[in-house]
């Protein structure tokens, strides 16, 4: 039998009125560790069905020789199958919790504690005519690929998140970053087939499926990534989130580690840093506590150009980034707020020394209410081990600040900006009232301040004129004036308002 494909829009309608049946009883913010959990345990156990009929007819109806652990992606133990879960009438929520870690338990080098932490024992948040209603609600569309494939059900997936991120603004730039900001920062780098890519504050992992996408579509296969992709994220539910993002994306191969990439960073090469083609990050801005009492002899030499102040860890991940850059290759792109290029003290020493290494390439001014959380505008570092040769001592100095359609609650990227933000920086000239070309020694003497309007000057729309055409202009309204006046004047006096 034919199994009818979902659709995009299906998928995303239902995906939502899943988080709607959960509405009152639980948070807005608290929505996604209950939905994604979901939705992933169904997919994986529509696609474990398909397998075991696949596996069946291989087989030619050998049952035994069918339920081989090589014939399925992931194992799903006895008992712990979607179906199993949907049978359960009372205690609904022990039921899905045991079913979820049994499958965690089953395969543990690559779903260990994917599910989360979410409570779906409580009954007062949770009841079981609740979970039975979600449960059946999810049961009637199937997730396998031959309704649902990768790149929909990873589509529909990402839409989930921004519409979470929607409802719950103040908490979302903890995990969400607008897609478009992503796409703009990747087309930047450029990763190329068989490059390795790092985020070490990776959220729900969109840099990382953006950097796939974009190789999928500039370069060819995209399975040359498989293994290649890294992330680390400090939230037990975003970390598990990215995991599932990825593998819902067809990622089949790659590593996102939950921990403090400040205080404990997860991957090495020996006993250094290991390195990569292509860092990205949007990590939170100016965060408190960050780790300052472990950097002062941080092992790894990640304050190579100084020690951040303690009260903003922003110059901390730029540090740990460009330790993390490959030695030839390495290229990377960095969200901070605009403080981070003019604000003094400890920062500005590090400016100091990071502008004499020579291995700032562009700062881009982005427009103000473009990221979930926060108004403020915020600005996007590009950095690069080994800059081409006419690109040496300068830096690219991009106000970008006008490039975005203004949103009732949110501003946008359109992608007609990200093309020409892309474009400014690609072409890496002076573009009028845009992008300057400055030397590091002009960024030198402004103390080493990378402030965009000291170097940038919006461009005059109005006509400049020379002072005598002026005078002559205000010689010719005047008499304008004046002719308009007698004109009035005339007039009253011949209709007897106005005496001789």
């Amino acid at each position: 039998m034919t199994i009818p494909a979902v659709t995009l829009s299906q998928l995303e309608s239902h995906l939502w009125e899943a988080a709607n049946i959960l509405r009152g009883p639980v948070d807005a913010a608290d929505f996604k560790s209950y939905v994604f959990p979901l939705l992933f345990f169904k997919r994986i156990s529509d696609v474990h069905d398909e397998e075991h009929a696949a596996a069946l007819k291989q087989f030619e109806g050998d049952e035994e020789a069918a339920l081989f652990p090589e014939n399925y992606g992931f194992q799903i133990p006895e008992d712990c199958h979607w179906r199993d879960v949907r049978e359960v009438a009372v205690n609904v929520g022990q039921a899905l919790q045991t079913a979820m870690r049994g499958i965690e338990q089953a395969n543990p080098h690559t779903l260990y504690g994917i599910f989360g932490d979410a409570q779906w024992t409580n009954k007062d948040r949770l009841s079981d005519a609740l979970l039975k209603n979600l449960i059946e609600h999810f049961s009637r569309l199937s997730l396998g690929n031959s309704a649902a494939k990768a790149d929909v059900l990873g589509q529909s997936y990402e839409y989930l998140i921004k519409k979470f991120a929607d409802a719950t603004n103040k908490k979302a730039g903890e995990f969400y970053t607008p897609r478009s900001v992503v796409r703009l920062m990747v087309n930047i780098l450029d990763p190329r087939e068989r490059e390795s890519l790092y985020d070490p504050a990776c959220g729900t992992g969109g840099m990382l499926i953006e950097s796939i996408q974009h190789v999928k579509e500039a370069h060819g296969d995209d399975r040359t990534l498989w293994g290649k992709l890294y992330g680390q994220e400090k939230n037990l539910t975003t970390s598990a989130i990215a995991r599932m993002n990825l593998f819902l994306h067809g990622a089949a191969d790659f590593q996102i580690v939950r921990g403090d990439t400040l205080r404990s960073p997860a991957f090495f090469l020996g006993d250094s840093l290991a390195t990569f083609d292509c860092v990205i990050a949007n990590p939170p801005f100016s965060l408190e506590k960050w780790g300052d009492e472990v950097w002062a002899s941080d092992p790894y030499g990640r304050n190579f150009a100084g020690m951040p102040p303690a009260k903003s860890g922003d110059f901390a991940w730029v540090q740990h980034m460009i330790k993390s850059m490959a030695p030839k290759t390495g290229r990377m792109a960095v969200v901070l707020p605009h403080g981070a290029l003019f604000r003094m003290g400890k920062e500005g020493e590090i400016r100091q020394k990071l502008l004499g290494m020579d291995l700032l390439e562009a700062v881009i001014g982005l427009g103000p209410n473009l990221f979930y959380g926060t108004g403020l505008a915020a600005c996007i570092l590009v950095f690069r081990q080994k800059k081409a040769k006419d690109r040496k001592n300068k830096v690219l100095i991009v106000d970008a600040s006008k490039e975005f359609k203004t949103g009732r609650a949110q501003n946008e990227l359109l992608p007609e900006h990200v093309e020409r933000i892309h474009g400014w920086v690609r072409d890496y000239t002076d573009v009028e009232g845009i992008a300057r070309l400055v030397t590091l020694d002009e960024i030198a003497a402004n103390d080493h301040n990378l402030n965009i309007p000291r170097y940038v000057e919006p461009k005059v729309t109005g006509e400049v004129i020379s002072v005598e055409e002026a005078m002559k202009r205000l010689r010719e309204s005047a008499e304008a004036a004046f002719a308009a006046e007698e004109k009035l004047v005339t007039m009253l006096k011949k209709e007897g308002i106005l005496c001789s």
